[in-house]
């Protein structure tokens, strides 16, 4: 047995260093390799690996640990953020698949129990392949990322109660006075092991084996739990890959969840390979070959349906169509988890040799051809958009129908001059935006969320509704009469069409963004961005900061050093883009070496507090001069002699940066 384990694993880690460099070199996901890995060296390819009880209990353990840390990283208050979206639109969307499946399938001849099973099977979707497409393009937190994470979820926890009514589904446990009281007692003994177990079992293990300070125990440990989990479940006759999800989500809201969750990734990513090699293994490349046109187009049917109910349910929430589109798209292939069911049905008979393979076939088909159909659907959402933007009934469709109690109050154009347009309510727009309402500066809000957007409007904040790719949700914003753009959103696609509409409205608009790599930075500053932050310069500037406190450097030579730092990185970054050819003119900092401009409050007290320019003499004295004053919302923009300065008031002011140090202690300081 030693010896078999042994081969076994020489010959998987083998092939898949050879196979799996070839995916990442063009893209593939790496499931997509397991299961071509599984389809070459099993009894259906060249033979090298058989299946067995070996091939089994890896595949066994892939579900568990599968599951088990999918269960660990489900947030229950996360989820209950997005409980509209999990519960009514995964609902919908399961349904609506299980529906048009049903009557293709009962119109081929297949009988009531298969076409229903095999309508639960292909509803599902695959989570593994849809996030890490997503991760790969930092589109996690878009709408369409949001949204497709939400069914995913749904789909995820649905695998429980698919595995409890597939017996049913069978025919086999439909008497009242039989197995159904039987699962109704499993149901609650399982409910009430677990409860008992989070509250008193799981802390007293991780509370103990935690002071011994041992990593190698703790993992032993939440390797135990796991196991036990799918031990009991399966001992009263349920799915152990049951107990493991449900052991997951007991643990979510546990404070040794993350714990937990780093010590089993390792495990998990290496037992996940197993498993889809084992379902590689189970596929007859022959019966591919020689149904290859058949089952390519039932892939294509399958994608479309998939599509369709994405897209519908998606309506029915009341998204705006390009996240209709994208969503329904990204949603169209077959899930992991459907194999997990579908040898579960195959046990019950629910699916016969033939519909196996062919299920198993188009499954493969659809997770394979997933990465480039999510790449390849901005360009025909895009314009899908573009083109229904042009109709009064087709900005419904683009703004979503649920989106028209929002606008209600917002049909006339704000009256508002000079102010900044922040796009998206995350993190780096709810920041902008208390920072423009404390300096008292205007500023508006354009976020595509709608439970959102209700939630901030009740609380008195200035945000309206739309998809700010739109030329008309950016002029209803005041667009044409801006100073600033902020965009602070993921979606580097978005960000670029937002970018050129923007320039085109309105070319004197000041467009500040975020990338997250420099090869975005050149295509955004070609586009017209003007000020572009790279996160992760940001962050190493941030890190550089905190070091120097650490260290007790003074105050104001941390300041000089990170200003030199963040100045010559961003000369840096910027001769990249003069290199390529690009011409991103005169910028007065980088014209003027060694001076710099900065902005400075008149405190309260201080000497500067009631006087007039004249009387301060600051470029005389100091060599620095006042370029601009901003009076509450009243804006000088060329100051004379006689302009007063008052608490309060920010001034712009230009001069070297010595002499601005000495002047700003000035501005700040109370009378000595």
């Amino acid at each position: 047995m030693v010896e078999s384990l042994l081969a076994y694993l020489d010959v998987l880690i083998g092939f898949g260093i050879l196979i799996l460099t070839i995916f990442y070199r063009f893209d593939f996901p790496p499931v997509l390799g397991y299961l071509v890995i599984g389809m070459l060296l099993g009894p259906y390819g060249i033979g090298i690996l058989s299946g067995g009880e070996l091939a089994d209990l890896n595949s066994d353990l892939g579900v568990i640990f599968l599951l088990f840390t999918i269960g660990v990283d489900l947030s229950l208050g996360e989820l209950w953020k997005m409980k509209k979206d999990v519960m009514v639109g995964g609902t919908l969307h399961l349904l609506f698949i299980t529906a048009m499946v049903y009557v293709v399938c009962s119109s081929l001849g297949f009988s009531s129990a298969t076409s229903t099973f095999l309508g639960l099977l292909i509803s599902l979707s695959s989570t593994a392949i849809v996030i890490k497409v997503f991760q790969d393009r930092n589109e996690v937190n878009t709408p369409h990322g949001k949204t497709s994470l939400a069914i995913l979820i749904f789909q995820d926890l649905a695998i429980v109660p698919l595995m409890l009514i597939t017996p049913i589904l069978a025919g086999n446990s439909v008497s009242f006075d039989g197995a159904l009281p039987s699962m109704l007692f499993k149901g609650l003994l399982i409910i009430l092991v677990f409860v008992l177990s989070d509250k008193f079992l799981f802390p007293w293990i991780f509370y103990h084996v935690g002071k011994t300070g041992s990593k190698q125990l703790f993992l032993a440990s939440v390797v135990f739990i796991c196991l036990s989990a799918a031990v009991f479940t399966s001992s009263i006759g349920l799915s152990t890959a049951l107990g493991a999800l449900l052991a997951g989500i007991i643990m979510s809201g546990s404070e040794y969840s993350r714990q937990a969750m780093g010590n089993i990734l390792p495990l998990k990513d290496t037992f996940m390979c197993f498993f889809f090699v084992s379902v590689g293994m189970l596929l007859d490349i022959n019966y591919l070959l020689d149904n290859l046109p058949i089952l390519v187009l039932a892939t294509i049917i399958l994608i479309v349906l998939k599509s369709i109910a994405g897209v519908v349910v998606n309506f029915i929430l009341g998204a705006p169509l390009r996240t209709t589109i994208l969503t329904g798209l990204a949603l169209s292939q077959v899930g992991e988890f459907s194999f997990v069911l579908s040898s579960l049905g195959m046990g019950y008979s629910l699916l016969t040799e033939e519909i196996y393979q062919a299920f198993l076939a188009v499954s493969i088909l659809t997770m394979g051809a997933t990465p480039f159909l999510i790449t390849a659907s901005y360009k025909p959402a895009d314009f899908i958009v573009r083109k229904a933007s042009e109709t009064a009934f087709g900005m419904k469709l683009v703004n979503g129908f649920c989106s028209s109690s929002l606008q209600e109050k917002t049909d006339v154009e704000p009256e508002i001059k000079d102010h900044i347009i922040v796009v998206g309510f995350g993190f780096s727009g709810k920041t902008i935006s208390k920072a423009a309402k404390t300096a008292g500066i205007p500023y508006i809000i354009i976020e595509s969320d709608p439970e959102t957007v209700k939630q901030e409007k009740m609380k008195g904040e200035n945000i309206q509704y739309g998809d700010a790719v739109l030329g008309a949700v950016l002029e209803h914003a005041g667009i044409k009469n801006a100073r600033v753009l902020v965009i602070g959103i993921s979606d580097e696609a978005a960000t670029r069409r937002i970018v050129k509409k923007a320039k085109e409205l309105n070319p004197n608009v000041c467009i500040i963004t975020r990338v997250r790599d420099l090869q975005e930075m050149k295509y955004l500053n070609t586009l017209g961005a003007d000020e572009i932050i790279p996160e992760e310069y940001e962050t190493s500037i941030e890190i550089f900061f905190r070091i120097l406190k650490k260290y007790l450097v003074p105050q104001e030579d941390i300041e000089k050093l990170v200003n030199d730092l963040r100045a010559n990185g961003y000369l840096m970054i910027r001769k990249l883009t003069v290199d390529t050819g690009v011409n991103s003119g005169f910028n007065l900092t980088d014209g003027l070496p060694g001076v710099d401009i900065q902005v400075v409050k008149v405190g309260e007290g201080s000497c500067f507090d009631g006087k007039s320019l004249s009387d301060l003499e600051l470029r005389k004295k100091y060599g620095v001069t006042v370029l601009s004053i901003r009076s509450n919302s009243k804006m000088i923009y060329v100051p004379d002699g006689n302009s007063l300065l008052h608490a309060r008031d920010a001034c712009v002011l230009l001069g070297k940066p010595e002499d601005l140090y000495i002047v700003r202690k000035l501005f700040e300081n109370i009378h000595e």
